[in-house]
């Protein structure tokens, strides 16, 4: 079966996780998503991810971080360009265009950035997702 956006299908294991109180979600591994799980680590979002080998594209193992009263560390998390409708921030976009509480993570030529790394840098790209 294909799936036609990966990066949504991750942020939708992680939240559904979440929301069943599970300590790891697996997702199928690719290097856009070992980077999306490399920048929630780095902000404490997540606690930690592993490569799992298989005889196909991996699995990462996401550990997920609950604060000590069993309540999720993401209180949200949204995808914002999708497929059918890619949403593109330029350097100046970016002002305007901070989240309130979170980060945006963003699709740049440099890398996967958060909107704050981006802003640093100069540079624009496309909004993947929200986490607040």
């Amino acid at each position: 079966m294909t799936m036609t956006d990966p990066i949504a299908d991750m942020l939708t294991r992680i939240r559904n996780g979440y929301k069943a109180k599970m300590k790891k979600v697996d997702v199928p591994a690719s290097n856009m998503k070992r980077e999306l799980a490399r920048i929630l680590e780095e902000h404490h979002f997540i606690k930690k991810t592993i490569e799992i080998k298989d005889n196909k594209q991996g699995v990462l193992r996401v550990y997920l971080r609950y604060t000590k009263h069993d309540e999720p560390l993401i209180r949200g998390i949204r995808r914002v360009s999708r497929p059918g409708l890619r949403q593109y921030a330029d350097k100046d976009r970016l002002q305007k265009m901070k989240y309130q509480m979170g980060m945006t993570i963003l699709s740049t030529s440099r890398g996967l950035l958060t909107d704050e790394e981006a802003r640093k840098e100069g540079v624009g790209g496309e909004a993947l997702c929200y986490v607040w």
